[in-house]
């Protein structure tokens, strides 16, 4: 499996969803619009129904709403896969898988989404949510919304992570801004900001490491 080029995968994996056609072409399809195969897995419903071809015998294919839900289960199930390490121990000692599950959640993500991971007194992840979306380049984030949601979950620490869709993930004047609005916003109430991870498709940026907090 793991010599398959991942048209071939691809093709697999659709030709269960659409048994006795020839799904090449539309695996082909997918790849050309999205430009690779985690992009596909993670590309909106409603641009993955936006895709069709022909096949070999001139015959319409495209990726039905229930082919588009099987991609999107794939994902999903690789998000949880990636996320499980960050179960077993502190998130803190486990920083390589880290940055192996926020570059599978949100590098190949279309537009910007600005996820907080809520980790108790000993680092061990409570929760991960999403704390709002954006445009292709501007997610935004509300500082006492964070801290009350983090009040509610009785977090002591927070990683704050979102995405550049662009594919860069350099910090703009705006990211530094919003994420010592965070750090300050959190002060009063003892909940720290350890660090704020920003993700592209050219790898991660640690805004702490960076110094930039």
């Amino acid at each position: 499996m793991s010599a398959l080029p991942d048209y071939e995968l691809l093709e697999l994996y659709l030709f269960r969803s659409v048994p006795q056609r020839d799904v090449k072409p539309l695996a082909k399809a997918l790849l050309s619009r999205f430009g690779s195969l985690p992009a596909v897995l993670s590309a909106p419903l409603e641009e993955l129904v936006t895709v069709s071809v022909l096949d070999g015998k001139g015959r319409a294919l495209k990726v039905t709403t229930d082919i588009a839900l099987d991609l999107q289960l794939m994902f999903e199930a690789t998000r949880r896969l990636v996320a499980e390490p960050l179960k077993r121990t502190t998130v803190i000692d486990s920083w390589s898988a880290l940055m192996t599950y926020v570059q599978v959640t949100l590098a190949h993500e279309p537009r910007e989404q600005f996820r907080v991971l809520f980790l108790d007194k000993k680092y061990q992840l409570i929760a991960d949510e999403i704390m709002g979306y954006g445009t292709v380049d501007h997610a935004p984030a509300y500082p006492r919304e964070i801290m009350r949601r983090a009040l509610e979950l009785s977090a002591s620490h927070l990683i704050l992570v979102h995405n550049h869709p662009s594919g860069d993930p350099s910090a703009s004047p705006g990211d530094i801004d919003m994420t010592r609005q965070i750090v300050k916003a959190g002060e009063p109430l003892k909940i720290k900001v350890h660090d704020h991870l920003i993700v592209g498709r050219e790898g991660v940026l640690s805004m702490s490491q960076q110094r930039l907090m």
